[in-house]
């Protein structure tokens, strides 16, 4: 059985890591934007950024939603995918000044 304290620091923990990942994202999402602005990001890097952000912000889908977990498991592959083979794609010099900006307040 679990005491209201105890559920109340699960809650806490929760909560904390809820906003690591929040914190994460919104860095590495101004990261991808320095990237995409840096004048040694190669073009090809650039589409493939530029196709992620699309594919996220477009109403429809290369697999309809309607099909049972297919549908919305293909926007977590699809996305996160053209974003590693984009940052493979970019010398890691640039990717590393860009996180650094990124970090900075």
């Amino acid at each position: 059985m679990t005491s209201a304290h105890g559920r109340a620091a699960e809650g806490r923990s929760l909560r904390e890591r809820l906003k690591a990942v929040a914190t994460t994202l919104k860095r590495e999402t101004k990261t991808y934007r320095l990237v995409l602005r840096h004048p040694r990001t190669p073009w090809t890097a650039k589409v493939l950024l530029v196709l992620a952000i699309g594919y996220l912000l477009l109403p429809f889908d290369l697999i309809p939603d309607f099909i049972p977990v297919i549908g919305h498991v293909d926007d977590l592959i699809i996305v996160p995918g053209l974003v590693l083979l984009a940052l493979r794609l970019v010398p890691p010099e640039v990717v590393a000044d860009c996180r650094a900006k990124a970090s900075r307040p």
